[in-house]
């Protein structure tokens, strides 16, 4: 806390204030390593609200509370619950949540995120959308939603369709976990900030002046990072691409069969633990999203298919399997890949439910 902090706007699981020129948002729920509700989705939303009227707020910085991360994502549990007795906390969840993400992506000032440590699923939308994204060695960034019956959404959609070659494709289908340069390599993240420096750069930000711009604030943060930017997912490219490179699961499985060396058959085992429907819903929802024209396009089709998914039995399977028994022994359905059929993935991009996601 600096010396010039004042009074906080929001105080709770979410604390707004203004400490200098910035307009501090942290999550602040460590024991859960700052898993967003609703509440707080609307709490952020309320924070920018007044930080974008304040002109002595240059800046918005995004943090989280504790040393474990961001954020783990969003409260999967008051989902299932909802989802189990037919509620409708996903469609409103959902819905105010990627507006926000579209609210961050055209913010008006200069956005950073601090992108320490775990950052996950709801966690990625509140960051890697922002205009300077700040990694550090301790980051371990995921989009793991597939293994919950799910897919990557929060505009997760457009961020992976817009990695190099088929790396986008890999981290979707897969979950698996980036590190900081790999979360540049796949356009997630800006710079890698030691985390030992993030206090330094913090106090450095709070004494940016009104209308500073994006270029100086990116210049700010340069002084502080390693240069690095690329890990070692981004050294496996080629064979990522020649892989990933179908527009069919049932292809990309063949392809590492083909190969069979230790690698491949690691990330085919590492896709057999995965929801077949959501492997099936997550590349077609990648490659539709190569051609989108925004943000908000995506955001679009993943409301739509988020609803779909919240009432599917594959979703509550998959969050009791990992969050609830967590016996990590989901029973899928279908089980397998080549049962997935074109009726079974259709109402997933159905035309309905845009008309509640509209974007200032």
């Amino acid at each position: 806390m600096t010396a010039t902090a004042a009074a906080a706007l929001i105080e709770g699981d979410v604390i707004a204030q203004r400490e200098g020129g910035v307009g501090v948002i942290r999550l602040n729920r460590p024991k859960a390593i700052n898993a967003v509700t609703l509440e707080m989705f609307r709490d952020i939303d309320k924070a920018l609200d007044a930080f974008e009227a304040d002109p002595a707020v240059a800046v918005i910085l995004l943090e989280g509370a504790g040393e474990r991360g961001l954020c783990a994502g969003g409260d999967i549990r008051a989902l299932w619950e909802s989802s189990k007795v037919r509620g409708d906390l996903g469609k409103i969840l959902w819905r105010e949540e990627y507006i926000l993400n579209a609210r961050i992506k055209k913010f008006p000032k200069p956005y950073v995120a601090f992108m320490d440590g775990i950052v996950m699923g709801g966690g990625v939308g509140l960051s890697a959308h922002s205009s300077h994204r700040v990694v550090t060695e301790k980051t371990k960034l995921a989009m793991p939603e597939v293994g919950l019956g799910f897919f990557p959404d929060v505009g997760g959609t457009w961020l992976l369709s817009h990695s190099p070659g088929e790396i986008g494709t890999y981290f979707g289908l897969t979950g698996q976990t980036m590190n900081g340069p790999d979360a540049i390599h796949a356009g997630f993240a800006d710079l890698v900030v030691p985390s030992e420096e993030l206090a330094a750069l913090r106090e450095v930000l709070t004494r940016a002046g009104p209308g500073i711009t994006s270029g100086e604030i990116r210049t700010l943060i340069e002084t502080f990072a390693t240069g690095e930017t690329a890990g070692p997912v981004a050294a496996m490219e080629s064979k990522i691409d020649a892989w990933f490179a179908h527009d069919r699961m049932e292809d990309i499985v063949a392809a590492l069969q083909r190969d069979g060396s230790e690698l491949a058959l690691s990330t085919l085992k590492t896709l057999n633990e995965k929801s077949p429907r959501g492997m099936v819903v997550t590349l077609k929802l990648l490659r539709l999203a190569r051609t989108a024209r925004s943000l908000e396009e995506c955001l679009v089709r993943e409301y739509r298919a988020a609803l779909e998914v919240f009432a599917s039995d594959d979703f509550r399977e998959g969050v009791r399997a990992a969050v609830i028994d967590k016996d990590r022994s989901p029973k899928w359905s279908p089980p397998r890949i080549e049962d997935v059929t074109p009726a079974m993935v259709a109402p997933y991009f159905a035309e309905i439910g845009a008309a509640e996601l509209k974007f200032s």
